[in-house]
């Protein structure tokens, strides 16, 4: 079922293509093959903090403890967290935003981006809502989002009051890589592959040709819910728009420069949350264990029935969870 709608969207790609070019339409135009981003479209939720424009909406008091959804990727968007606004109802002051170069969040050269610079824009978001210096700040992060919270807390341990990291996907580059060689493997002869090469022979995106590159990847992604992917994600969650500049260019820095976020952890003296999907092989609580070492207080809690996308596939059972923990330090 899934292939078969993925070969009728490359079939589409071509047929688009034809036609758009019998009407003079531009493949690579704004919003013609992807949502307009923020810069774009004037009538999104946005803010502008250092040198960027992101998307971004509130839920809540903001008087509250806030509490900020750091989403998947890099490149993903938060639209697959938005189950999170729920704790706006419980006395959290929810922020939802798509990081620098993700989702409808205003996209930027390959080169220009960097793990300090992400890491600066999120004190900018934690500075542009917050209402006071007592209120406390919380991250929740997940996939990618939680290596970019733990990379916060390393670097500045007394700024967070709070820290729940379901399913980061290696807190440096050798556990990194472990998860990445245990989960999401594609075979390169397989149906899925060859449709998504089926895509290449119409869209050649270049570097920062960024509608082009941002259709096709969104395209790919099907993979990671393919049947019988070892992550548990049952099947496609949504999402506005992939970043995928960005997501190139974290590959980049892993793969030439690595890194490590956890050489400060140790600084890090307030309970860490993490969670795992009982239906993620790739995951599990050994993989939890090692991650959580790091830390000087942690626990660990398995979200029953679910994989990695537990946000948006189980959050009712995410939800008591978090909640409770929140509430231990509120």
């Amino acid at each position: 079922m899934k292939t078969n709608l993925l070969y009728s969207a490359a079939i589409a790609v071509s047929i688009f293509f034809f036609l758009g070019c019998e009407n003079e339409n531009d493949i690579d135009g704004i919003g013609n093959l992807v949502p307009k981003t923020v810069d774009q479209d004037p009538t999104l939720p946005s803010i502008s903090v250092n040198g960027t424009q992101l998307h971004a909406e509130t839920f809540g008091n903001p008087n509250n403890p806030m509490l900020i959804f750091l989403h998947g990727g890099p490149g993903s968007d938060y639209r697959n967290g938005l189950n999170v606004q729920q704790l706006a109802t419980d006395g959290y002051y929810v922020v939802f935003y798509d990081q620098r170069g993700s989702g409808l969040s205003k996209r930027h050269d390959k080169n220009s981006y960097s793990i300090q610079l992400v890491l600066d824009d999120l004190t900018e978001v934690i500075k542009y809502y917050r209402t006071s210096p007592q209120q406390k700040v919380f991250l929740l992060g997940h996939s990618w989002g939680a290596m970019l919270g733990a990379a916060y807390v390393n670097s500045y341990p007394d700024k967070i009051d709070g820290l729940i990291l379901a399913e980061p996907g290696g807190l440096n580059k050798k556990l990194l890589d472990d998860y990445g060689e245990m989960s999401r493997k594609i075979n390169i002869f397989s149906e899925v592959t060859s449709n998504l090469l089926y895509v290449d022979q119409f869209l050649t995106g270049k570097e920062n040709q960024h509608e082009i590159l941002d259709y096709k990847y969104g395209i790919s992604s099907s993979f990671s819910y393919a049947k019988g992917n070892k992550e548990g994600i049952p099947g496609p969650s949504p999402f506005w728009r992939i970043g995928t500049t960005v997501l190139e260019s974290f590959t980049d820095i892993a793969e030439n420069d690595g890194f490590d976020f956890t050489t400060n952890l140790d600084q890090y003296t307030t309970k860490v949350l993490f969670l795992y999907g009982e239906l993620n092989q790739s995951y599990g609580l050994s993989f939890a264990q090692k991650e959580a070492a790091y830390f000087p207080v942690s626990e660990i809690e398995e979200v029953k029935g679910t994989g990695h996308e537990m946000i948006y596939f189980k959050w009712e059972n995410v939800h008591p969870i978090v909640l409770n923990y929140l509430n231990q330090l509120k």
